[in-house]
This record gives structure tokens, sequence and C-alpha cells, in this order.
């Protein structure tokens, strides 16, 4: 407090007028470093799985390797080379529309079993067995078990649909029939992934929703597309995300079933890409399409994420 003077009829009042404290300044919070460190192991770990094989195919991708030691650099010409391959176009589009089926098949189909699952009692951790059960067998062991069951001599599938049905199924001959097999084996294997997303949407969905439509008497279909589709959103999201890359970079399954044929009929671009780099060790081309590759899986992703969140709004 301090006192402060004013003169009135020449006598001098003493006043008090109330001055501001000053409040105590916080200390300063020292940074610590050391947090950098609990980081490092991650960094170190990204760096030697992702960062520095990225720009060792980005090294390869501009240079024509003789050997070890002798490499002439080239440019892009190995990117225009594969951009201009009628062979890689072809790929590509087999690539795309395989992953187009893929989505129209398995989404659906994700989703209506999802619905259909219990959602209460004993049957609810049966029902989440039996859905994952594809999901935890090994890709080279589902492509060796639809190699066999698709066989028309000693396949259970391929038997049935001759012997049965009277259909001359082949799937080593026709180009076809590989397709066909290719793409039921995917569905089978991976639709269990879009229903455990689905069903795990559809159980976030409170109750009184429900209770609400029941008042309302609306039907099945009414609850499904104005409750529960509207609520899954989010989920499909992801799920579409999800297997458009895997579909896109299939590369396991075809190749132990069919090995991309016959003919080229299921050589997507995975196997196409194999064949470059390990069938006739073309480093430079194999980088060029390895990084073109890359770049069509990230701008389709990036597409389907910027239609998909907009479309929500």
């Amino acid at each position: 407090m301090t006192v402060a003077g004013s003169q009135v009829s020449g006598e001098v009042v003493a006043r008090e007028t109330p001055v501001e404290e000053e409040q105590p300044r916080a200390p300063l919070k020292r940074r610590n470093n050391r947090a950098w460190w609990l980081v490092l192991p991650v960094v170190v770990s990204v760096a030697f799985t992702a960062v520095i094989p990225l720009m060792t195919v980005v090294n390869f991708s501009v240079q024509d390797v003789f050997s070890p030691v002798d490499r002439v650099f080239v440019g892009l010409e190995w990117f225009q080379t594969i951009s201009r391959d009628p062979e890689v176009r072809a790929a590509l589009v087999r690539t795309l529309l395989f992953s187009a089926q893929v989505l129209l098949l398995e989404i659906p189909l994700g989703v209506a079993l999802a619905v259909v699952m219990p959602r209460r009692g004993v049957w609810v951790s049966v029902a989440l067995v039996l859905v994952a059960l594809p999901l935890l067998i090994p890709w080279n062991v589902v492509g060796t078990i639809w190699q066999i069951f698709a066989r028309g001599d000693i396949g259970l599938g391929g038997w049935t649909i001759n012997n049965v049905l009277g259909i001359n199924f082949n799937y080593t001959l026709d180009s076809t029939d590989a397709w066909i097999t290719v793409l039921l084996m995917d569905v089978w294997h991976w639709t269990p992934l879009v229903a455990l997303l689905a069903y795990a949407g559809l159980r976030s969905i409170p109750e009184p929703y429900f209770q609400a439509a029941q008042i309302d008497a609306a039907s099945a279909w009414a609850t499904f597309r104005h409750i529960q589709l509207p609520r899954l959103r989010g989920v499909l999201t992801i799920a579409i995300l999800l297997r458009f890359m895997d579909s896109f970079m299939i590369y396991t399954e075809p190749f132990v079933v069919t090995g991309g044929g016959p003919g080229n009929a299921t050589s997507f671009l995975s196997i196409l890409l194999s064949k470059i780099a390990v069938g006739q060790f073309d480093v430079g081309p194999a980088a060029a399409f390895s990084l073109l590759y890359f770049l069509v899986v990230q701008v389709f992703c990036y597409v389907f994420f910027t239609v998909l969140t907009r479309s929500g709004r």
C-alpha cells in the first residue's frame, strides 16, 4: 500500500490508494531432452526398416546396375520405360479390376454377416471364433488350400463343379476359372475382417436407438438404413481402405494357386514386379516399378479417403 497526498483548502489530506501487488512469476519449466532417448529406438527402427531401404530403391531406380561396382546413371529412363510398358499397363488394369470386384463383394457380405451375428449370449463367442478362423491362416497356406480345393480331380470344390453341376472347371487352363478361383479365395479369406469391423461398429450403437425404432414399428431394413448404416460410415471407411490396399498389393495367394497364369490372366502388379526383380534380376527397372507402384497405392488411398470422408459430412 502507498500513500498519496492531495491538497484541499490549503491542507494536505493523506489518502490511501491501493496498488496491485506484483504476482510472483512461475518458474520456467526446463525442457527434458532425455525424453528423446525414449523415441530414439523407434526412429532407428523406422530408419532401418523403411527410410534406408526406400532411399536404396530410389538410388537403384536412376541407375543401370551391371555389377556391384559397375553402374551407370540413367536418370528417369527406367520410369519412362515402365510407364510405357504395355505389360505393366495390362497388369495395372487387372489389379484395379480385381480390387474393384473385391470391394463390391466383400463390403456388402461383411456388413450382412455382421448384422446377422448374435449380439448376446454364449453364441457370440462361438460366432466370433468361427468368423475369425480364415484370418488366422497364413497367406501361403490359404493359397495351398485353394490350390487343392479347386482341383477337378482331387479337390472337393473342383470335383463338385465338374461332376455334380456338370460344368467343365479347370483353373489351370481356363483364364476365367483361374480369375474366379482367386477372387473367391480372397473373398473367403478377407470378408471376415470386414465382418468383424462392422460388428464392432454395430455393437457401439446405443441400445435406446433400437428401442426407439421398435416403438416406431420400424422395419429391419429401415432400422439398418437409418440407424445402423449411418453409424458404420467410419468403420466402413477403414474397411474399404484396408481391403483396397491389401487387394491391390496381393501377391502370395494368386502366386501359390496360379503363379500368375494361365498366361497372364492372374498376373497382377505384384507378381509382375517379382518377375522383373527376382526372375530377370533387372534391378533398375524393378526399383522404378516399385516406386511407381507405391505412388499409385498412395494416390488411390488418398482419393478413397477424401471421397469417403467428404461424403460423410
